[in-house]
């Protein structure tokens, strides 16, 4: 969809997942606060959903980067919040469901972590949002825009084998990654243009043969989401993509806050360049 003539270019924001290299989305929302624009809409998948969430609610791009370096500077509290939320015992794991001893509820872990100012709904946002999740039995994406707000963003966080399935809207639920990391192509009629923050990283380069048990799974579905983006990419892209430098940070690294944000601070300056490009038409 185009704009009409004479009218403001309308950008939709599209934020994607990469554990904790969803730190580089703050560059991109830090260009659109330092430009004077806001986003028509914001749509995110898995991590990116967090984050889109909070800039939907509201909040700039410097809280936001308070805050996730406040959440994220006492590992020790960090770990008790996880323990918090955590769900099963060890007897779990040798029965039928979705409990085990390491799983955690996304549900109860995230209003730990999730700025106060974020609302209960989606009607209470101030720029439409869009949350994306997988059915995990339909084996389909599911585009969430309604209702309560907090399930909508923990199914589309929940990482399968860290997070428990979030059972919504009758249907059971995980990250939205699994079937659309990238979430681009939701926002296409709802806004003339769209700028698509892809952090999902290159190729990791590691000195051991072995990653463990952790690393083994994300990088799993670090892989998939690269490859299902390159194929969504090859077939229509966004009119802007921008893929930050992420690759000195591992989908773990939740607690090298400055470190990230430091190696993928280029993409600020790319991103202003494509919304004033963008509003140019």
């Amino acid at each position: 969809m185009r704009r009409a003539t004479g009218q403001p270019s309308r950008i939709g924001l599209a934020l994607g997942g990469g554990g904790a290299r969803r730190l580089a989305h703050l560059h991109v929302l830090e260009a659109f606060d330092e430009l004077g624009v806001r986003p028509a809409a914001i749509a995110g998948a898995s991590i990116g959903s967090v984050f889109g969430a909070g800039y939907a609610a509201g909040l700039t791009a410097l809280e936001l980067r308070a805050h996730a370096s406040a959440m994220l500077k006492n590992r020790s509290v960090v770990v008790a919040k996880l323990l918090k939320a955590r769900v099963g015992r060890i007897t779990d794991l040798f029965g039928a469901g979705s409990r085990n001893p390491a799983l955690i509820d996304a549900e109860k872990l995230l209003p730990l972590f999730l700025p106060e100012r974020v609302p209960a709904t989606f009607e209470e946002l101030e720029i439409p949002f869009l949350a994306i999740a997988t059915d995990f039995f339909g084996h389909v994406e599911i585009v969430i825009s309604d209702g309560p707000l907090l399930p909508a963003i923990a199914a589309s966080s929940a990482i399968p084998g860290i997070f428990r399935p979030v059972l919504h809207k009758g249907l059971t639920l995980i990250d939205g990654a699994m079937t659309n990391p990238l979430p681009f192509d939701v926002l296409s009629d709802k806004v003339d243009s769209v700028i698509a923050v892809d952090v999902t990283g290159g190729p990791v380069v590691s000195g051991r043969a072995f990653p463990n048990a952790f690393e083994t799974m994300l990088g799993a579905t670090q892989i998939l989401q690269a490859t299902i983006i390159g194929a969504k990419v090859a077939g229509g892209g966004p009119d802007a993509l921008i893929r930050p430098d992420v690759r000195g940070v591992t989908l773990l690294d939740f607690f090298k806050t400055t470190s990230a944000l430091r190696s993928s601070d280029a993409a600020k300056d790319e991103a202003k360049r494509a919304i004033e490009r963008l509003i140019a038409g």
